[in-house]
């Protein structure tokens, strides 16, 4: 995912980690992080988890609005690295 080439990829215990760290209240954040998870997992370094951990801690109303494209990341979330993130969760 991120282009750095100092970044760590992901050990397994950390990818169970996200996975259990993913999972939503709302059933459509649920499936979007599974399919983000699903194509993404092993490419994932600590930056893009660093970035993905900001997403989780957005409540899911707010964060099923920006997965749907209805609202868009603001302040300390609006990042190129989160706008790609989110981009590909739209597109899957």
């Amino acid at each position: 995912m991120t282009q750095d080439s100092g970044a760590k990829k992901l050990s397994e215990l950390g990818r169970a980690r996200l996975r259990w760290r993913a999972r939503r209240g709302l059933l459509e954040n649920d499936l979007i992080f599974t399919r983000y998870l699903d194509a993404y997992e092993t490419e994932l370094t600590d930056v893009d988890v660093t970035a993905l951990t900001q997403l989780f801690e957005l409540g899911d109303n707010e964060l099923l609005d920006i997965l749907l494209n209805r609202a868009q990341p603001e302040g300390g979330l609006d990042t190129p690295l989160i706008h790609d993130i989110i981009g590909k969760m739209r597109a899957l």
